[in-house]
């Protein structure tokens, strides 16, 4: 059947976080490939600080290298406010067989019952939830049942397209796109470009400077 990994986000811009998360759900959950979905306008976002097409080629640059990694752009060419739901629906349609995997944070699980039509999402894909050293997952009630009723092992994730609930650990990245952000905003020090660099791949950087992005 196959199992296909979904990596949503406003990745704005893209950084080494991003990959080492999927790096790791590639390696811990045997995906056949992972999809990075950049958002066109996440309903949980006021705004985005550079454009989707921006965006989506900052993307396809960090992954150039990765060869099980793909950039899919349903969100962005589909436009307007971006919900979950719209996009797994869309992709259930035309893979009905494969199992999919929507990749998440433990922070994100935590409020997936504020999302829309959120029971739904389990049914329509398996759940993979990223836990990092130290942040333990402590989800509310309807969210502990999810995981009581559904949790299953990385193996499980290839038996049906989805419905369960998977936990692997994530290798931590002292990185977000805020302090990205930040620092491309500065006239940067030498100390700055060394954080910089240890932060985004440097083909992105490149990008950015070429560009102009996230400057005032």
């Amino acid at each position: 059947m196959g199992v296909t990994g979904l990596l949503g986000g406003s990745f704005d811009p893209i950084h080494n976080g991003h990959l080492q998360l999927a790096r790791d759900a590639l390696k811990q959950l045997t995906l056949d490939e992972l999809r990075f979905i950049p958002a066109a306008q996440p309903w949980q976002k006021d705004s985005l600080h550079a454009p989707a097409e921006h965006r989506a080629q900052m993307v396809q640059l960090a992954i150039a290298d990765e060869p099980r990694c793909t950039l899919d752009m349903h969100e962005i060419e589909r436009g307007g406010v971006t919900y979950t739901i719209d996009t797994l629906r869309a992709l259930r349609s035309s893979l009905p067989r494969r199992a999919l995997v929507l990749i998440m944070g433990s922070d994100q699980f935590a409020r997936l019952d504020t999302w829309r039509d959120w029971k739904e999402n389990l049914r329509t894909v398996h759940i993979a939830v990223a836990q990092r050293a130290r942040n333990a997952l402590i989800p509310g009630l309807n969210l502990q049942t999810v995981l009581d009723n559904h949790r299953c092992d990385a193996a499980g994730l290839a038996l049906q397209p989805g419905g369960n609930v998977v936990e692997f650990a994530m290798t931590p990245v002292d990185v977000s796109a805020t302090e990205v952000r930040g620092l491309l905003r500065l006239t940067q020090s030498g100390k700055q470009a060394d954080r910089l660099s240890a932060m985004v791949p440097r083909p992105v950087l490149d990008y950015i400077s070429k560009h102009h992005l996230y400057k005032e």
